[in-house]
């Protein structure tokens, strides 16, 4: 076995049905007296349950969060912080809402307790990605890494099956990238096969019954898993992409994530056959990006960037941004190949002749 670093996020988790109830426990446990609860302007009413849950501890609720985290939006949060001189923040719901309090804990150093509803992961990770003036960047930093998680199947139980997968899918992003990351290692590999297993097994069960607390129970432990392997790992190709796209083209988060990551991982396919031994056993099928694609199409959900949004004559600039600051990845970044791959993603061909 080859040598490796490990080293775990100190985030603490909670985990089950009916957990949210502990809400007012885990910010005694911080120290926390004065809290913000953060969502979108859309979950109002579930930041409102939010507060009976920590009672007398919130001051406010600020319902401004929105996609891709905006400088301007944390700028105002940042305000209404100051103004209620909160000590600690409370994110409810997805990846949104969670990217602002990571945003604001990363300029205030503020305790961060989540409790999400979607299966994105941004919770278990110290990274953040910021938009601004059309450009997203990402940052890592200790800061930036929630204090407390609480996971509470019950709050995913109504989120619409199309949404789910959409989610589901930018979790399993998290995992395949994490198999090929330079500094990936075996606990690391572990996790991230056992987060993709889980999460296509449950993916055809949430079709039927959308509302079983035990998929829904699987979905949210898988995302977890998979959310953890990105947090502990260097994003490669598949995150700079959907990060250059989303913040040049304002595309939604998970619709990219999900169109993209077949594509991609077909991509790195011939240069990563470790990883892709260990996503075959994940999916118990001998093609993962096969497997993907056909379960992207059980789900009935976007497969082509045309289709959320992305213009063709995109296509270029997006790929001339991602050469001028490219992350780490397994296979050497070409203009050509490159391009290849985003009109296929484009178009939404499912080809097999990105290579």
């Amino acid at each position: 076995m080859e040598s490796f670093i490990y080293q775990a996020q100190p985030a603490r988790v909670i985990f089950g049905s009916g957990t949210a109830a502990q809400l007012a426990d885990e910010a005694q446990r911080l120290g926390l007296k004065r809290l913000l609860i953060l969502c979108t302007p859309g979950q109002a009413a579930l930041a409102e349950r939010a507060r009976q849950w920590a009672g007398e501890r919130v001051v406010g609720i600020f319902a401004g969060a929105t996609m891709h985290t905006p400088v301007d939006v944390t700028e105002r949060a940042l305000r209404v912080v100051q103004d209620l001189h909160a000590d600690g923040v409370v994110s409810i719901g997805g990846g949104s809402t969670i990217g602002l309090g990571k945003a604001i804990a990363l300029r205030t150093d503020l305790p961060q307790i989540v409790l999400p509803t979607t299966y994105a992961g941004s919770e278990m990770t110290p990274i953040l990605g910021e938009t601004k003036d059309g450009l997203k960047t990402t940052q890592r930093s200790p800061r930036i890494l929630p204090e407390t998680v609480i996971y509470d199947v019950d709050l995913s139980l109504s989120l619409p099956s199309p949404i789910s997968a959409l989610s589901a899918f930018n979790a399993i992003a998290h995992a395949v990238e994490a198999l090929y990351a330079p500094d990936t290692n075996p606990i690391i590999s572990l996790m991230a096969q056992e987060g993709v297993r889980t999460l296509v097994r449950a993916l055809p069960q949430l079709i039927e019954t959308p509302h079983d607390p035990a998929v829904r129970s699987d979905m949210l432990y898988g995302a977890w898993l998979c959310s953890y392997c990105l947090g502990n790992t260097t994003m490669g190709l598949h995150h700079k992409l959907c990060h250059t796209l989303g913040g040049a083209f304002n595309l939604p988060h998970a619709e990219t994530h999900t169109i993209v990551l077949p594509y991609v991982l077909e991509f790195n396919a011939p240069v990563i056959p470790d990883a892709m031994a260990r996503l075959c056993h994940a999916m118990n099928d001998d093609d993962p990006v096969n497997t993907l694609l056909a379960l992207e199409r059980a789900c009935r959900i976007p497969m082509a960037l045309k289709d959320i949004g992305m213009p063709e004559e995109g296509i270029a600039g997006a790929v001339q941004q991602l050469l001028a600051n490219p992350y780490a990845n397994p296979r050497p970044l070409e203009t050509i190949e490159l391009t290849t791959l985003l009109e296929h993603a484009w178009a939404g061909t499912g080809s097999r002749a990105i290579g």
